[in-house]
């Protein structure tokens, strides 16, 4: 029977590039054996000749799953190209082929074009060095990017806190959309289409054509095709909180066969999701983007079974019988056997006259990388001294004209890890200014400046800025759990060894055993990440604490 292939326009492309003839045939002739039949293999000599390639698939519609560049071409090298190309196929993985000596160049890909691998020539056999690494990057690419969904639309004003909020949460949640400005043509057309005056905003407007007057974020979820509403009853384990710790457990949980679902309240990752640059977790010696460490942990614990709902605000917590029982604020409920807190915290409040009206008109908490290109030619001042203070800092000064972090202590070392240092201490548009803080902001319906007062000196200098980014400190969202379990008094959950007081075990303690390790004041609770009292902020970490509170569940399911 003869084999039915799809025609050249449905399947899509993996492009290579390398000036050398030789060297390109070889390529194409090493994919084409490989993936021939399902994907259409297309071999350029120039990064010109490649990029017009591009164009002309983009006219027709066409897609692009995989590009692989080599560095060294003449006129425009791999890094440039993938650079360009990226405005053409922003969702295609990105590949660039270097020599021994050019691992520099490869380690600058990492974060000029979010690189998804490099490969060191020659790479014989493909069938051991270069297949696995497409493989991979295929399977990547149509679990998340090949989707073809038309873009949302959103209408807002540019320094409204909700627009920005709405952006955010699409952004996070990998939900391709498009942002109009209500004041420009194009946006008073859809306003007009959607049969609104613009005095409500923002607006959204879904794939298939419905409009969302200021909408909530879980009705956006529904809209958009994000899962809000747990199939289930009951499970063998609810894991509360999307971050690293979550998804670790999320992951182990499900692959060990237990009937797993992870509850987030705005976007799976967390404060590490938000992250432009992770360069010290363990396997990724190039670094890696919070968000693509995340959406690999998030489609990796989908692909085990583990259910996954956006937009759900858990609001309490309570043992009924063996069973543990979650409360959404939309009043719904779900029962488990465990439960995993994986909470995470939040950047604390930054104490300064006038600040807090400008939160999401110009101040913000947290990297926000949907404003970075806003902030083209500007001046952005970065408020902390710890990792992703300095992380955020690299990143925005790809876009902006100047970055200055105002860091309360007498220098970074306390705080930041060295590699990090260093990076910052060689980008001359990052001014570090230490032992001071801001004392005020001003602005009218957005930020327009803000005062810096040097802790020391008393001095004071006042800036004409629209962008505030705060990092300090960490708050967990613990909140909703007073009166439930026993916390410190910062907040942080309690768990382990740490319950046990002078040989007695926590008030209401149920079992004749002592808390597992990370178990809480509550038999069958147990916390992972930052919300646990004396945790070690790190994603590894977190990590790790995910996978080991699967194992203490396990546990308690045994002995219970």
């Amino acid at each position: 029977m003869a084999v039915t292939t799809r025609p050249p326009a449905e399947r899509p492309a993996i492009l290579t590039v390398d000036d050398d003839r030789n060297v390109s045939r070889a390529v194409a002739r090493d994919l084409r054996r490989r993936y021939g039949e399902a994907h259409r293999i297309v071999r350029a000599e120039s990064g010109e000749e490649a990029l017009e390639t591009l164009r002309e698939m983009k006219l027709r519609g066409d897609q692009v799953a995989v590009l692989l560049a080599d560095y060294r071409m003449p006129n425009m090298n791999g890094l440039e190209f993938l650079e360009r190309a990226m405005d053409l196929f922003p969702n295609a993985r990105r590949v660039l082929l270097t020599a021994y000596a050019d691992t520099d160049a490869a380690i600058e890909a990492i974060n000029v074009v979010d690189l998804d691998h490099y490969l060191l020539k020659p790479w014989d056999p493909p069938e051991e060095k270069l297949y696995p690494v497409v493989d991979e990057l295929l399977e990547a690419w149509r679990t998340a990017d090949h989707r073809v969904v038309p873009e949302a639309k959103v209408v807002g004003h540019r320094w409204s806190a909700r627009s920005y909020e709405v952006r955010d949460f699409l952004a996070r949640n990998q939900v391709p959309y498009r942002w109009y400005y209500s004041e420009e043509p194009e946006g008073q057309r859809l306003l007009a289409a959607a049969g609104t005056d613009g005095e409500t905003l923002p607006v959204v407007v879904t794939p298939e054509g419905k409009a969302l007057i200021d909408p909530g974020d879980g009705e956006i979820a529904d809209q958009v095709g994000l899962s809000t509403v747990p199939a289930a009853d009951f499970y063998d384990v609810i894991v509360i909180g999307g971050g690293p710790a979550g998804l670790g457990a999320a992951v182990y949980g499900a692959s060990e066969g237990l009937r797993t679902v992870l509850i987030e309240r705005v976007a799976t990752g967390g404060q590490a999701g938000q992250s432009s640059r992770i360069e010290n977790y363990l396997g990724f010696p190039d670094g890696v983007s919070g968000s693509q460490l995340t959406d690999r942990a998030r489609r990796q614990a989908s692909k085990f079974g583990a259910e996954v709902i956006t937009a759900q605000d858990v609001v309490g917590l309570e043992a009924n019988g063996s069973a543990r029982t979650v409360r959404f604020a939309d009043g719904g409920r779900i029962d488990a056997h465990a439960v995993i807190l994986a909470t995470g915290v939040s950047y604390r409040q930054l104490a300064a006259p006038g600040l807090s009206p400008l939160t999401g008109r110009g101040v913000f908490y947290g990297s926000a990388l949907t404003e970075a290109t806003s902030c083209d030619g500007q001046d952005v001042f970065i408020v902390g001294g710890a990792n992703s203070a300095g992380q955020a800092a690299m990143y925005f000064a790809r876009h902006a004209r100047s970055v200055t972090m105002v860091v309360r202590g007498s220098s970074l070392e306390a705080s930041m890890s060295h590699y990090l240092i260093q990076q910052i201490a060689g980008v001359p548009a990052i001014n570090v200014r230490t032992c001071t803080e801001v004392v005020s902001c001003d602005g009218d319906g957005h930020l327009q400046g803000l005062t810096l007062r040097h802790s020391t000196t008393g001095e004071t200098e006042t800036f004409d800025t629209q962008w505030l980014f705060v990092f300090i400190g960490a708050a967990p969202r613990t909140e909703w759990l007073e009166d439930v379990m026993i916390r410190d008094e910062h907040g942080f959950v309690v768990a382990g060894p740490d319950l046990v007081v002078d040989g007695q075990r926590p008030p209401g303690w149920t079992l004749d055993r002592d808390p597992y390790h990370l178990e809480t004041s509550i038999p069958g609770v147990f916390v992972a990440g930052d919300a646990r009292a004396d945790s070690v902020k790190r994603v590894a970490t977190a990590i790790g604490e995910g996978a080991m509170a699967i194992t203490l569940v396990h546990r308690y399911l045994e002995k219970r």
